[in-house]
């Protein structure tokens, strides 16, 4: 609750706080022993996995967890996406001669917290997490809710403050939003 409510704040202020983004660009060359496998594949323009020698060359060489990922194929280059929390990723491949262009892009621990915040390139482990954690944040409200009717009848003050914690919003995004 207390990370999901501090990257609320981040979020809500990401232009007030500074970011200086680190790029690392590398370039290699697959060995001449993995080039056929990409040249002579017969994917056309279509998104298809990486073959396995080459990704797991990929893998070792450069640290991009390239896996199974779909590449966009194209007559002359492999493009693989590899976005994650706080950064991105990308590899460039030329289909003929192998040279292979990485680039990894980290925006520091504010934008990968932000990105686990909404759930942004987490895979599915996380976004089920989240949406538990979803599902246990109602439930707790929804029990405050019943020990307030509860308890309300000894405190007079309950109803018309739980009123406020709807009506407040709500008269502000009338009002405010535009």
């Amino acid at each position: 609750m207390i990370l999901f409510a501090a990257t609320g704040i981040t979020l809500n202020h990401s232009g007030d706080i500074e970011a200086a983004p680190v790029v690392t660009e590398r370039e290699v060359s697959l060995p001449s022993d993995l080039v056929p496998a990409i040249a002579d594949a017969d994917v056309g323009t279509q998104k298809a996995p990486l073959p396995e020698p080459v990704a797991r060359w990929l893998t070792e060489v450069l640290g991009a967890p390239v896996g199974k990922r779909d590449g966009e194929w194209s007559v002359d280059e492999i493009y693989v996406a590899l976005p994650r929390p706080g950064g991105d990723a990308w590899i460039s491949i030329d289909r003929q001669t192998g040279d292979v262009l990485y680039e990894h892009t980290d925006r520091g621990w504010i934008s990968y917290l932000n990105d686990l915040h909404k759930g942004r390139n987490t895979g599915a482990v996380w976004m089920w997490f989240i949406d538990i954690f979803a599902v246990a944040c109602l439930v707790f409200c929804i029990t405050g809710l019943v020990l307030l009717k509860l308890h309300a009848v000894n405190r007079p003050a309950t109803w018309p403050l739980a009123g406020l914690g709807l009506v407040a919003p709500l008269l502000i995004a009338i009002l405010f939003i535009h």
